[in-house]
């Protein structure tokens, strides 16, 4: 009959191995927790807050959070602060009421992770340098961090995990780069994200970045969702560039009569750029978008 010490060992051996499994199956994810939780971190006057928020959710449809002003850095500040979750995509919303501390504000997204402190030293491990060190905010912990090329991002971790729906479509994180840092960025994100390169052109359109000539994109998968690279040689007509992310909808036409609705002014008209039809637009209060309707979407 098996001792009641040898019973406990195994139970805290067994205990042992499903944490060790489920740490494994973590960092095999790139501590991701999935795309509906990677937020675009957009920052506008207070004054711009609801007015933006409403046109966003308008073009694209969804909800909000509850809009509450918190310090989300970890010196003194407040901000105006509230989440859209729409079926193209997720955004985190900063008013800020008083000065916007160093460095927030040059963060492209916030990454949902499982575990801040592996996830964290995975980054830095694969060439991200830390920014702001890990730092406790009002539902769990915070880091911002840069990738070559100047690639900033806050990684965020909740005491509560939250739950969001699935998107409809997944959101394109999209980075210029020029050719100085693109591999080095691209290798150390696929490394970290656990990603997997879904194409790399070396003659791609180059209007997909307002260019007459061809230019180099590639497209990553993973955890995180969507990422465009892409790499020129940094001389970009406006508003190129100053765009962070591209939204996928199934009808450019009908989203982009709802935008002009709701105040969204467009950039630059529909143009071709390979694989897709896109638009580049800006929203009240200054945000710029790219939006884009796959060819083979009816």
């Amino acid at each position: 009959m098996p001792s009641i010490k040898s019973l406990l060992l195994c139970a805290l051996f067994a205990g042992s191995a499903a944490l060790s499994s489920q740490a494994a199956m973590a960092e095999d994810a790139g501590f991701a927790v999935g795309p509906q939780y990677d937020t675009t971190h957009v920052y506008v006057d207070a004054k711009d807050f609801n007015h933006f928020v409403k046109s966003f959710v308008a073009t694209f449809g969804g909800k909000t959070s509850k809009q509450g002003v918190f310090q989300v850095t970890p010196t003194a500040s407040k901000t105006m602060s509230q989440l859209a979750l729409t079926p193209a995509g997720t955004i985190s919303v900063f008013g800020f009421k008083t000065p916007v501390p160093y460095p927030f504000g040059a963060e492209r997204t916030g990454y949902l992770v499982t575990d801040m402190d592996a996830a964290l030293d995975s980054a830095v491990k694969h060439g991200a340098t830390r920014l702001v060190d890990a730092f406790p905010d009002p539902i769990g912990r915070d880091t911002v961090i840069q990738w070559p090329g100047g690639v900033n991002m806050q990684l965020y971790w909740h005491t509560q995990k939250p739950h969001y729906d699935p998107l409809a479509t997944v959101p394109e994180n999209r980075i210029y780069l020029t050719s100085d840092a693109a591999d080095t960025f691209i290798k150390d994100w696929v490394a970290f994200s656990h990603g997997t390169v879904v194409s790399d052109e070396n003659a791609a359109p180059g209007s997909a970045a307002g260019l007459s000539h061809p230019i180099r994109r590639v497209r990553i998968d993973s955890g995180y969702g969507k990422m465009t690279v892409l790499v020129t040689k940094g001389q970009l007509p406006w508003p190129y560039g100053r765009d962070m992310t591209g939204y996928e909808v199934s009808d450019l036409k009908a989203t982009l009569k709802k935008a002009k609705a709701a105040g969204v002014e467009v950039l630059v008209a529909p143009y071709n750029a390979g694989d897709r039809e896109a638009v580049m637009v800006r929203f009240p209060g200054g945000y710029i978008a790219e939006i884009h309707q796959l060819h083979h979407a009816s």
